[in-house]
């Protein structure tokens, strides 16, 4: 068949017409993806990503076009993408592991873990109710919509015990701000 039918039945929507430039080009495509991609599962990923572009965009091809410099540009263009994600994946872990390192302090870590068990003191010392609310919210994550269902009351009063409980919580932290000083 020639190529120009092909292309024009494939741009009319003909998955056969399709089917046979996939089986036509793949390997081009696969053996210019290996020369930059290592591993066999970006490199074949990479293939679908090229030819579902092409079915994407059937209609909008230009059939003057030389096909196999479109299938270049396309492959090039992945590539690239692929790469820049690779790099930007390998510049934030490298960003984190830096910060992770840097920020690391033991007696942070020590004063964070003190400072939860007097929160958990704080929230202890709170009305049963308002503790109940502030632990589902708090602990268990649930939004003030399933809080309110659970205890049977509206979602403005599961904001209410909530605020109070912080107020509590934020009015009795500079006691222990005071105590961690010295």
């Amino acid at each position: 068949m020639k190529e120009k039918v092909i292309l024009n039945r494939m741009k009319a929507g003909d998955e056969e017409a399709f089917a046979w430039l996939y089986n036509h080009y793949w390997q081009k495509v696969y053996h210019f993806a290996r020369l930059y991609l290592t591993s066999s599962s970006e490199i074949s990923e990479a293939v679908q990503d090229v030819f579902l572009h092409v079915w994407e965009a059937r209609e909008t091809f230009d059939n003057s076009k030389n096909f196999d410099g479109y299938l270049f540009i396309i492959t090039r263009n992945i590539i690239f993408n692929y790469s820049r994600r690779y790099f930007n994946e390998l510049n934030f872990k490298m960003t984190v592991l830096q910060s992770m390192e840097e920020g690391y302090s033991i007696e942070e870590e020590l004063d964070a873990r003190d400072l939860k068990r007097y929160i958990d003191k704080l929230v202890v010392q709170l009305p049963a109710n308002r503790q109940r609310i502030f632990r589902m919210s708090r602990e268990l994550h649930l939004s003030n919509k399933q809080i309110a269902e659970q205890c049977a009351i509206t979602e403005k009063a599961v904001e209410r015990q909530i605020t109070l409980a912080l107020k509590f919580i934020r009015d009795n932290l500079p006691f222990f701000v005071l105590f961690m000083r010295f």
